[in-house]
């Protein structure tokens, strides 16, 4: 499984675990998780780069129905019941 870094605003780096991959209406987004164990916690992120950077960026998708929507994608992928706080 592939394992990215992420520098956040602050310049701290956090490492993720890349679950799946897709994309839906041009948009890239990923399910990361925070460790391999099987209760870890996941988040899916959204490609939001500017075509000029070389470096992607992504946020975490907060709103619900986009949430909703992208969540049912990946479990489909998957094969797995993602639980959402």
């Amino acid at each position: 499984m592939e394992k990215i870094t992420f520098t956040e605003e602050d310049g701290s780096k956090v490492e993720f675990f890349v679950e799946e991959q897709t994309k839906v209406n041009g948009v890239n987004y990923l399910l990361v998780s925070d460790s391999l164990q099987e209760e870890a916690e996941a988040l899916i992120l959204k490609d939001v780069s500017d075509s000029s950077n070389e470096e992607a960026t992504y946020l975490i998708v907060e709103d619900d129905e986009e949430l909703d929507v992208i969540a049912r994608i990946f479990e489909e992928l998957m094969e797995v019941e993602i639980e959402k706080e």
